[in-house]
């Protein structure tokens, strides 16, 4: 760890956070969950909140591509996803709904403002983000496809955009 320079539990715990919370909108895979754990970790994500029937730990599978990140990373189950989008907004967040929708932006055009704090909703692996956090939105976010398929798996489009978003506060 130390050759690594990785930091401890018990120092990221105490770490200041990036202003981003990252939602995940009736997740099935505990694999995909798992692995959102591990890159939010990575990219010191304030906290995630597993929304609908998202599985939360502790969970074998999930804890299998976590390798231990859903110890450090602050995580929130909420039933309902309203509330959790009507309590983020009241903590003025920019609520941003990662979907290939009308109107969305894509992800190089985003204009990510270094002194606001955003909230990343990543939708079900078939459905997408559900109709009810749609309509609490305030931005829509696209990350391009050039090839013949026209989705990423959740995970990896998790790391594509926090990895775009935590740059700017870096």
């Amino acid at each position: 760890m130390k050759e690594l320079e990785r930091i401890s539990k018990e120092e990221f715990l105490e770490t200041q956070k990036i202003p981003i919370v990252v939602i995940l909108d009736n997740i099935r895979s505990m694999h995909n969950v798992g692995s959102v754990f591990r890159t939010s970790d990575s990219f010191l994500i304030e906290r995630l909140y597993l929304c609908g029937f998202t599985p939360t730990p502790p969970h074998r599978d999930i804890q299998k591509t976590a390798l231990g990140a859903t110890e450090t990373v602050q995580w929130f189950a909420s039933p309902e996803i309203e509330n959790c989008l009507l309590q983020l907004k009241n903590e003025d967040y920019t609520i941003c709904a990662v979907e290939q929708v009308h109107h969305s932006i894509l992800l190089q055009n985003f204009k990510i403002e270094k002194d606001k704090k955003y909230a990343l909703i990543f939708g079900n692996e078939v459905e997408g983000v559900s109709e009810k956090a749609l309509h609490l939105c305030d931005s829509f976010i696209e990350i391009p496809q050039l090839g013949t398929k026209h989705s990423l798996n959740i995970s990896v489009t998790a790391g594509i955009v926090i990895w775009e978003f935590a740059k700017k506060y870096f």
